[in-house]
C-alpha cells in the first residue's frame, strides 16, 4: 500500500504532482487525510494549512481510539469495522475514520455508552433506530463538532447491539462477531457490500483490502467463517473486484475457498425470501431531550394512541417512525408530546 496505489484508485496522472491527487481526494470527506498522510510519509512539501488540517485529522483518529478504549473497559463495548482495520494501515498512513462503530453485548451496555458519550462530549445530535419489533435491536448514532465544524466531518459514533444487522430479509441480524480480528476486519467488510451490492467497492474499502493481504489468513477456515456469517457472496464478489486494482496475497486462497459456498447461499437466500416479510427499522424523531436516567438500564416503548409510538430513552425521548427523515404533522407531534407530558405527571 503506498502513493502509487493512490494515484491508481483516483485515477489521478503521477505526472500531475502529488497536488492533483489531493484534489481527486477531495471528494470523498476524509479520503483527504489519507492522501495527506501519505504525502508526509513521503517527504512531499506542505503548507500550514495542510498540516493543521493533518494534524487535527490525526488528533481524530487518536480521540476515536481513546474513547473506544475507555468504553470497553467501563461498559464491554467494543469496535468494529473502522478502527481496527485503521490498525492493519502501515506505520503513518491514516486509514479515514468517518465514524467510530461500536458493538455492544445488550441494551444495557449500550445505553451505558452513551451516556457516558453525552458526558464526556458536546453533543449536538443523538439519532436512534429499532430494528425488528419484538425482540429489536438498537442502534444509536452520536454527533459533535469537529475543531473546525465547518472544515472537518463532525465526530460520529455509532453503537448497535446488532454486529451485523443483515439486509433485512434473506440475511439475518447476527447479532454476535467472533472470530481473529484480521477475520472480523474482513466479515465487516463483506458485510458492508449487503447495502451496496450495485456500486462497486470504494478507494476506501479497496484500500482496507490491501491493508489485510498479508494477515495469517487459514484460507479454508476463513471461508467456512464467512459462509457461516452468510457472507460468502459479498466476500467473493469484494475480493473479485479487489483483484482488479491489487495484489491479493493471502486473500487469494480464502476467494478460491469460497467458491463452493456461494450456490449453498444464493439457494438459502432464495429459499428464505419466500414469503418472509421485511424485517421494519422504525427511526426516532427527535421529541426533547431531558435530563440523563442514570438509573435506566433500557428504552421504553410506549404506545398512547393507535399509529403511534413513543420512545423513552436515558438520554432523550423519539417519535417513532418508519423513515429516517422523520415525516410527522404538526398534529401528531403535538399529540407525542401531550403524551409525554401527561407520562411525566405520573411519574
Amino acid at each position: 500500500m503506498n502513493t502509487a496505489l493512490l494515484y491508481r484508485l483516483l485515477d489521478a496522472d503521477p505526472a500531475a504532482g502529488p497536488a492533483e491527487l489531493l484534489h481527486r481526494a477531495r471528494g470523498c470527506r476524509h479520503l483527504p487525510h489519507l492522501v495527506l498522510s501519505a504525502l508526509d510519509r513521503d517527504g512531499v512539501r506542505m503548507g500550514e494549512p495542510a498540516r493543521a488540517e493533518l494534524r487535527r485529522a490525526r488528533e481524530r483518529a487518536a480521540h476515536y481510539a481513546r474513547t473506544a478504549a475507555a468504553l470497553a473497559r467501563s461498559t464491554g463495548v467494543r469496535a468494529v469495522r473502522g478502527l481496527p482495520l485503521a490498525g492493519y494501515y502501515p506505520a503513518g498512513l491514516l486509514r479515514p475514520l468517518d465514524t467510530l462503530d461500536l458493538v455492544a453485548p445488550d441494551e444495557a451496555a449500550l445505553w451505558q455508552a452513551v451516556i457516558r458519550l453525552v458526558t464526556d462530549h458536546p453533543v449536538e445530535h443523538i439519532d436512534v433506530s429499532l430494528l425488528g419489533e419484538r425482540p429489536h435491536h438498537t442502534t444509536v448514532t452520536v454527533h459533535w463538532p469537529a475543531e473546525d465544524p465547518l472544515v472537518d466531518p463532525w465526530y460520529r459514533v455509532q453503537l448497535t447491539t446488532a454486529a451485523l444487522p443483515g439486509d433485512g430479509s434473506a440475511v439475518p441480524v447476527r447479532p454476535y462477531l467472533v472470530a481473529d480480528a484480521h477475520v472480523e476486519c474482513l466479515i465487516a467488510l463483506a458485510e458492508s457490500r449487503l447495502q451496496r451490492p450495485a456500486q462497486p467497492p470504494g478507494p476506501v474499502t479497496l484500500l482496507d483490502i490491501a491493508s489485510l493481504t498479508q494477515q495469517p489468513f487459514e484460507p479454508a477456515e476463513t471461508a467456512a467463517v464467512l459462509a457461516a456469517y452468510r457472507l460468502a457472496p459479498e466476500a467473493a464478489a469484494l475480493l473479485d473486484d479487489a483483484a482488479g486494482h491489487l495484489p491479493l496475497g493471502h486473500l487469494a486462497a480464502v476467494r478460491a475457498e469460497l467458491a463452493p459456498a456461494l450456490a449453498p447461499e444464493h439457494r438459502r437466500r432464495a429459499e428464505a425470501a419466500t414469503g418472509r416479510r421485511q424485517l421494519p427499522t422504525r427511526h426516532g424523531t427527535l421529541l426533547r431531550r431531558t435530563a440523563i436516567r442514570h438509573d435506566w438500564d433500557e428504552a421504553r416503548l410506549l404506545a398512547p394512541a393507535p399509529g403511534t409510538s413513543l420512545l423513552l430513552t436515558p438520554v432523550a425521548d423519539y417519535l417513532l417512525t418508519p423513515s429516517p427523515a422523520g415525516l410527522t404533522t404538526p398534529t401528531t407531534r403535538t399529540a407525542a408530546l401531550q403524551a409525554l407530558h401527561h407520562w411525566d405527571t405520573l411519574c
